[in-house]
């Protein structure tokens, strides 16, 4: 059965989106309506109040918590994420998940998404300095544990810097994994609003199943919303 496994944690001040328990709801409903295999739904976080009661609740470790982005203030710092990497990681999420970021909208069928036979899957082409994107990734506990096993919080976010990749964590799965691994693309339904909607005065590809709102935008504001029908009906 597929664990789906989604992160919570209060944003840094100055960070340009806040995730209120409604976005954790919000992602499971659209995961319930367009992913009809068994699955598990799991909220890894450091704040639990109002999140449904039937979300099984991971908290969240302080494994790499005050360690910053190699970006500067007012960018996200991803590093606790790596532990998802580790080969315990079969013990507090399951054998075999999918990590998801909050800030996407669901929009078609996530079954021939999700259900890939290989062990690693991660979203990638949203950069074209940076071979991957940490909002998405599916793997099976432990397949890629050295990105755990070997990250040094002394030298392993200047590895990313010095290879001119954006991120915290994303940065340095594309130094540890290189560039060849699988990722899904625009073939697979996943897209950047940002990148590949947007530009396109905002309409959705037939194909789409997955958007994601990395950067200035998120589906719950309200100018989003309003300005698409698509994002209306489905993130809900």
């Amino acid at each position: 059965m597929l664990t789906v496994v989604t992160w919570k944690w209060k944003a840094a001040p100055g960070y340009r989106s806040q995730f209120g328990p409604e976005t954790v709801n919000v992602l499971r409903r659209m995961v319930d309506r367009n992913y009809s295999k068994p699955h598990e739904f799991v909220c890894i976080t450091d704040d639990a109040k109002g999140i449904d009661p039937d979300i099984r609740i991971v908290p969240l470790w302080d494994d790499f918590a005050s360690l910053p982005s190699p970006h500067g203030k007012g960018n996200p710092s991803c590093y606790r994420r790596l532990k998802a990497y580790s080969a315990e990681a079969r013990e507090f999420i399951g054998p075999r998940f999918v990590s998801l970021d909050l800030d996407c909208v669901i929009t078609g069928n996530m079954v021939p998404v999700w259900d890939r036979p290989e062990d690693f899957v991660i979203w990638g082409d949203t950069n074209p300095t940076t071979p991957y994107n940490g909002s998405m990734f599916l793997m099976t506990a432990g397949a890629r544990r050295k990105v755990w096993d070997e990250f040094d919080p002394a030298t392993s976010p200047s590895r990313g810097l010095k290879a001119n990749y954006f991120g915290s964590d994303q940065a340095w799965i594309g130094v540890c994994l290189g560039p060849n691994e699988k990722k899904w693309t625009q073939r697979d339904g996943v897209y950047s609003y940002r990148n590949e909607i947007l530009p396109k005065r905002g309409v959705l590809p037939k194909n789409a199943a997955l958007v994601f709102f990395h950067g200035q935008y998120d589906p719950w504001q309200h100018s989003v919303k309003q300005r698409h029908a698509w994002v209306r009906e489905n993130w809900c």
